[in-house]
């Protein structure tokens, strides 16, 4: 007969097997809400498709709060015993050691831990850390994909491709699309020196975002392969193909950190993030989970790679500097100058021409978070208890946080610690962008910032504060907005006329001599507050003349209360397939 089991270590393994079974059940959850993208796409049910992109991304924190209840239930009075939760973490860590996606539940475990024992920095003790171990190098197992041949007919491969997505319900258009993708794949080989298309390899999950379908895989040629990505959607005229893209910055943009999302029912993740790792060789492993939905994981993955590049011989002393840009008078910037991310802190105190409260920005930030980006606002994600060598900080970046960010920020003799930032890749700021190019490269940037505002209200967003300095250019080319503090719903703006003067001493006066409320804006003024230098004054008027007419706007809301906007395509216009059937549903994207 077996020994019986210590009630110390029972108690040890149970809370280990809760803490495995509960993220078993918010992978459930997840992949519950995942799946309805299929039917929501299918149907046309765009707002549905919305509402389950914002239940999905707020079920991790419930169900950690929910996982917290059961450990006190279980745990009772030795919640907080450190030691107890040192032998959890071995327990937890024996459990889930076979499963393919380990570092999922490790991530799961450290955010109990974390909440529970409000951990500052790292704690090894009762944390899984792992800084320079990427999370995917000890899968081995290939993702589920299907195998194509088109040695026989590129078409006819073609057909079985799209027939297997099981979304097509008009074997016509079936039909005319895997002709039409064919005849474009084999112009793209033989571009390239390929005398034919050999076969397709093709995940077998369909992915889903903002109303588009995406078959993701990659094509081989008789000596080379890339990337192949057919986009689906879902109009008036049904099903069909809309576009094809086979070029890896294409590709990149599609998974970049400025778009929602992606709903993919996948039963494992980090062998897909293999697979998609070889498309882009170059993209960072945090945003690939993040853009999968993943986002404690991507945060997770962030933080490791940071540490990891700051702990290198090369960047060892590198100090950290205010951000590139005009400061801000809500956050506080600052960046390491070898690292793509800035960390965002925000004041005690703000501005004097900024009437908001510290609970207010979070509230605006969150509204991002949440809500469709049009590749048009760059991905923020909220960090805890960071925490960094003094040292690191030059005396005047120190002074600025310990005295203008106390809420946030704590300094001790040899370590700075951030209760709250967030955090964002770095882009260059376009005020700065503009200054530094050619006449023709800014007027290219500029025409692409009036594109950015239109497309932020076309998915129900205003900007607020239209400066340039609240502007960035990507390392593609593409305008895009970072700075949240005064965002808003277009639908809760009340756009109006500027009133005209009733007597030469309105007319002349300084000051505002009519009422404005909070929601009021007026796109009569937009001219005077996009500081657009003089030489590129007439750009914006002569490019986007609707930014200014009140009409316009009020049509914009009129369409949010409707049906609302036509999808953004993340996509440039050579990757279609056919010629638009609504220029106005076409975002520009650098071509």
């Amino acid at each position: 007969m077996a020994a019986a089991q210590h009630p110390r270590q029972a108690l040890i393994d149970a809370a280990a097997s809760q803490i495995a079974i509960d993220f078993d059940d918010y992978n459930a959850s997840f992949a519950d809400i995942t799946r309805r993208a299929a039917r929501r796409f299918r149907q046309r049910d765009w707002a549905g498709q919305q509402l389950d992109t914002r239940e999905r991304i707020e079920l991790y924190d419930r169900c950690i709060a929910a996982s917290i209840g059961r450990l006190e239930a279980l745990l009772v009075e030795r919640l907080l015993s450190r030691k107890l939760w040192t032998h959890i973490q071995r327990s937890f860590a024996d459990q889930i050691a076979s499963r393919l996606d380990a570092e999922l539940y490790k991530t799961y475990f450290n955010t109990i831990s974390r909440r529970l024992f409000k951990i500052q920095g790292v704690d090894a003790g009762i944390e899984f850390i792992a800084l320079d171990i990427e999370p995917t190098e000890h899968i081995t197992r290939p993702v589920r994909r299907n195998i194509y041949s088109a040695i026989d007919s590129d078409t006819q491969a073609l057909t079985r491709l799209l027939q297997d997505s099981g979304l097509y319900t008009r074997q016509q258009a079936l039909q005319d699309d895997a002709s039409q993708i064919a005849s474009r794949l084999r112009a793209l080989l033989k571009q390239r020196g390929d005398t034919a298309l050999l076969s397709l390899e093709m995940l077998q999950v369909v992915f889903y975002r903002d109303q588009r379908a995406y078959l993701i895989g990659r094509m081989f040629g008789d000596s080379s392969w890339s990337p192949c990505i057919i986009c689906l959607v879902h109009d008036e005229q049904g099903i069909h193909a809309d576009a094809v893209l086979t070029q890896r910055l294409d590709v990149s943009r599609l998974f970049g950190f400025t778009y929602s999302y992606f709903l993919a029912d996948l039963p494992t993740v980090g062998d897909t993030i293999l697979f998609l790792r070889l498309l882009l060789p170059d993209k960072p492993v945090d945003e690939l989970y993040t853009v999968l939905g993943r986002l404690k994981q991507g945060k997770t993955e962030r933080y490791r790679h940071f540490v990891h590049h700051c702990s290198s011989l090369l960047h060892q002393q590198e100090q950290f500097q205010h951000a590139e840009g005009q400061r801000g008078m809500v956050l506080a910037v600052f960046t390491l100058p070898s690292y793509p991310l800035v960390f965002k802190v925000i004041r005690d105190h703000f501005g004097p021409t900024k009437k908001m409260f510290r609970s207010q920005v979070l509230e605006q930030y969150r509204l991002v978070f949440h809500h469709e980006r049009a590749g048009r606002l760059i991905d923020a994600q909220e960090y805890r208890h960071l925490a960094f060598a003094r040292q690191r900080f030059p005396e005047q970046l120190l002074a600025e946080l310990r005295d203008g960010c106390r809420h946030s920020v704590s300094v001790s003799e040899d370590q700075v610690l951030i209760h709250h930032c967030f955090v964002q890749r770095r882009v260059r700021p376009l005020d700065l962008f503009i200054a530094e190019v050619s006449a023709e490269q800014a007027s290219t940037q500029i025409i692409d910032y009036g594109q950015a505002i239109k497309d932020l209200a076309a998915c129900n967003l205003f900007p607020g504060d239209l400066f340039l300095k609240n502007f960035g250019v990507t390392r593609s080319g593409r305008t895009v907005f970072y700075d949240y503090d005064e965002v808003s719903l277009l639908s809760r703006c009340r756009f109006r006329r500027m009133p005209r003067p009733r007597h030469s001493e309105e007319e002349l006066s300084d000051e505002i001599w009519f009422n404005v409320e909070p929601e009021d804006v007026f796109p009569e003024q937009f001219q005077r507050f996009m500081d657009i230098p003089p030489q590129f004054s007439g750009i914006m008027q002569s490019h986007h003349p609707e930014l200014f007419e009140l009409d316009w706007w009020l049509a914009m809301q009129q369409l949010q209360q409707g049906a609302g906007a036509v999808p953004f395509a993340p996509y440039a216009s050579r990757c279609r397939l056919l010629p638009s059937h609504s220029e106005a549903a076409w975002s520009h994207v650098p071509q």
